[in-house]
């Protein structure tokens, strides 16, 4: 594909009678970097302009890192090359093993994780839960104050009757921002972000349990209801929690298998003698 587009011949540091390989777009040393080893840089509809300039930025930061290379393990002391090959070698070694290890999580772990787990491990680790930060439940929407249905919208969020949903269907959509699922714990942050007017200098004015609020800012009206608050350092509630929890019981699980893996592994490698321990 590049072939057509752009051929740059790099001067190597060997002798320029070296041999080069006609199918090669450069070379470095013994090394050579071809048109498959750049196919896939350049993004369907770019201009050939743009094609050469990506192909050629590619192939100098590759001389680049060659030469570099070349250069460091010249005037590197043979200590810090023994170092550098072991962490290379180990590197390999925890990919290769990694990549294993994980495919076999993937399919053989259960990630099924019934309430009655959740609860369990929530009630023995209870005081590994303590907040650090308060918790919210809330409803708040923000309405354009000139709202030819203002007033509606104003009752209908402070009263909430039980056919409201097909109101909120029909103006939903026409109010600036809105969260109406009051049984969600949401952080404090959250809040600052959506609702500007409350930052952590006057929250406590306005985050009071059964609170209800309406905030002019500038041409549009907030209407907040607070149903819940829960302070900083109490035991986060088991719903807010759960994610985490699923979380360690899934890497708890994984942990496991994995040492299971292992034993079995270097179990059978000694039942076949290809481990052996000589003391």
């Amino acid at each position: 594909m590049f072939s057509g587009i752009i051929f740059l011949g790099l001067v190597s540091c060997d002798s320029p009678s070296k041999e080069s390989d006609p199918e090669a777009i450069a070379r470095v040393g013994a090394d050579y970097l071809y048109p498959s080893d750049v196919q896939d840089l350049v993004p369907q509809g770019t201009s050939q302009e743009d094609s050469v300039r990506i192909v050629k930025t590619y192939i100098e930061r590759w001389a680049s890192h060659k030469l570099l290379t070349e250069v460091a393990e010249v005037n590197l002391d043979e200590e810090q090359k023994k170092e550098f090959e072991k962490l290379v070698n180990q590197y390999r070694i925890d990919l290769y093993t990694n990549a294993y290890l994980e495919q076999l999580v993937q399919t053989s772990i259960d990630t099924a994780i019934t309430k009655k787990e959740l609860e369990l491990y929530y009630d023995e680790n209870k005081e590994n839960f303590r907040l650090n930060e308060k918790l919210v439940k809330l409803r708040y929407i923000k309405v354009p104050s000139e709202h030819q249905k203002f007033l509606q919208i104003k009752e209908r969020f402070f009263k909430p009757k039980k056919n409201d949903k097909e109101f909120w269907d029909t103006y939903l959509v026409q109010l600036k921002a809105a969260a109406l699922n009051d049984s969600v714990w949401v952080e404090m942050n959250q809040v600052y972000r959506k609702i500007p007017f409350i930052n952590p200098d006057n929250a406590s004015n306005y985050i009071q349990e059964g609170m209800q609020i309406e905030h002019k800012d500038e041409e549009d009206v907030y209407f907040i209801k607070i149903k819940e608050v829960l302070p900083e350092n109490k035991i986060s509630p088991l719903e807010y929690i759960e994610p985490t929890i699923r979380q360690v019981i899934l890497n708890r699980r994984k942990l496991e298998f994995i040492k299971k893996i292992e034993k079995e592994i270097t179990d059978d490698a000694l039942k076949n003698n290809k481990y052996e321990i000589y003391k």
